[in-house]
């Protein structure tokens, strides 16, 4: 072919792949959730790089300094500037100049019912290389998730109290429960069951205490039995709550999925945190799943005050509520490796999960997540 002829042939255009972008809100928080929240900031960035998406960060200074400054944990438009994220990533909530309650309730709770986040999603992973206080149990037998319903219940805040401090003071909390938030939730659980798709068998666990709770969480045993018609391909059970509590600790590898209220997640998903490792490994979503919908992620550990500034802190669980954001976000692949990437670290890198006792400092455990991925 002479120089004239190849002139005349077409230039190749190599196409680049779009590149995706997230917003995302971080709110550090308190104590030691800057800390924690930096490490998980720092694998979501470096595994957006490697998977071609971006995240677009906006650091929110909410929590209880502002608190103490302004008197407000958030801005009055703090809902309305969080609904124009993607999601949200939080570090620790719990100031100890401020009262209890003030921050939990406007950036935990109000957050989660403004938002609309009516389902609070822990799963419950023993990682290798992380002691359980559970005799002759291992990663295989702890891998569970908690779908709790996260907006209704005696969270509500429905009740009062009359002759306050007196010898006839009465004190009323009301549990709140609908068939639309009951629904909802245990729907969402039985697909989530049908996504997980356990080996070992699809199985999803009711928690209530319909023996003497007979009338609201009689709804919810009602609701459950409807909507498993549905699922024919998913195992149901039912536990009262007292037993499940007993069975966690003797037979957590029974478990697949729990659906359970409010008020009795809480409880649950903490002591599922322990039998997992501890605080500093265990993370949870805040989760709206409609279209469009912000959902926030944050490690359980809380704001540790007493470790604030020594570098000593375990960010393991805010890692793992950064590999929950991603999946949450559609980057499945990106959490995937990050949870890799984490089983790495604990497996053959730290000593301990316990704060100062790691063998790293609290950014060289961040180092080596990324190192890993």
């Amino acid at each position: 072919m002479d120089d004239s002829a190849a002139q005349l042939l077409p230039i190749q255009h190599h196409q680049v792949t779009p590149i995706m972008s997230y917003k995302i809100a971080v709110l550090g928080g308190d104590g030691t959730g800057p800390e924690v929240a930096r490490e998980g900031v720092k694998v979501l960035e470096a595994i957006a790089q490697q998977e071609n998406f971006s995240c677009d960060l906006t650091h929110l200074d909410w929590g209880g300094d502002r608190y103490l400054k302004t008197g407000e944990p958030l801005p009055a438009d703090g809902l309305d500037q969080l609904r124009q994220f993607d999601a949200v990533f939080l570090g620790a909530i719990g100031h100890p100049d401020v009262a209890p309650g003030i921050l939990e309730r406007s950036l935990l709770l109000d957050v989660r019912f403004g938002l609309d986040q009516y389902i609070n999603l822990r799963p419950v992973k023993l990682f290798p290389g992380v002691e359980t206080p559970l005799k002759d149990k291992g990663p295989d037998d702890i891998d569970f998730v908690v779908v709790r319903e996260n907006t209704e219940d005696m969270y509500c805040g429905a009740g009062g109290v009359m002759h306050k401090g007196t010898p006839r003071e009465v004190a009323t909390q009301t549990a709140i429960y609908t068939r639309k938030g009951c629904e909802r939730c245990i729907r969402y659980a039985f697909e989530y069951t049908q996504k997980r798709n356990n080996p070992k068998g699809k199985r999803l666990t009711l928690v209530a205490k319909t023996n003497v709770l007979t009338v609201g969480h009689d709804l919810w045993w009602r609701t459950f039995q409807e909507v498993a018609e549905e699922y024919p391909d998913v195992e149901t059970d039912y536990n009262h709550v007292d037993a499940c509590c007993m069975w966690i600790v003797k037979n957590p590898e029974f478990y697949d999925v729990i659906v359970t209220t409010n008020m009795f997640g809480d409880i649950i998903t903490d002591l599922s945190g322990m039998i997992q490792g501890g605080m500093g490994v265990a993370a949870g979503g805040n989760i709206n799943p409609e279209e469009g919908g912000t959902s926030m992620f944050e490690p359980m550990g809380g704001s540790a005050p007493k470790y604030t500034g020594k570098g000593v802190i375990n960010p393991i669980a805010a890692i793992n509520a950064a590999g929950m954001l991603l999946d949450r976000i559609g980057e499945s692949k990106a959490a995937d490796r990050v949870m890799q990437a984490i089983m790495h670290v604990t497996g053959e890198k730290m000593q301990s999960q316990n704060a100062g006792k790691m063998g790293y400092s609290t950014s060289e455990i961040g180092d080596l997540v990324v190192e890993a991925l």
